[in-house]
């Protein structure tokens, strides 16, 4: 009998099973620490998904492409980013880049999006 090939869906678990782990004290292995970066992975991934979907919304919402960069947005979030670091012990240095890499690649999106909408006379 020949085996049925498995498909992204059937090896990914669901949302909800994502948000429950065992914590990295609990791990005993190298697999189990695999196994957990590997659920906190598609967290992020779901997480930054939903992230973009805001992005999307802006670049439909505002009117004016000069206000898809907003500089004292950025350095807001960064605030507020390291405010939570310090509340879940997260190193800044570790955040603080993400966070940028991740708000320039989303205003380039954002960016494409609007450029986009004009080209298509939606704005």
């Amino acid at each position: 009998m020949a085996t049925q090939p498995k498909t992204a869906a059937a090896t990914v678990p669901d949302a909800q099973a994502d948000l429950t782990g065992m914590s990295a004290r609990q791990c005993a292995t190298m697999a189990d620490i695999r196994r957990e970066i590997d659920r906190m992975d598609r967290v992020l991934v779901r997480a930054i998904a939903e992230r973009v979907t805001y992005i999307e919304r802006a670049a439909e919402i505002k009117t004016d492409r000069a206000r898809v960069r907003d500089t004292a947005r950025i350095e807001d979030v960064i605030e507020k980013v390291k405010a939570a670091c310090a509340r879940e012990g997260l190193k800044p240095e570790i955040a603080e880049p993400v966070w940028r890499a991740m708000m320039e690649r989303c205003i380039a999106h954002e960016f494409a999006l609007f450029d986009a909408l004009v080209a298509a006379g939606k704005k």
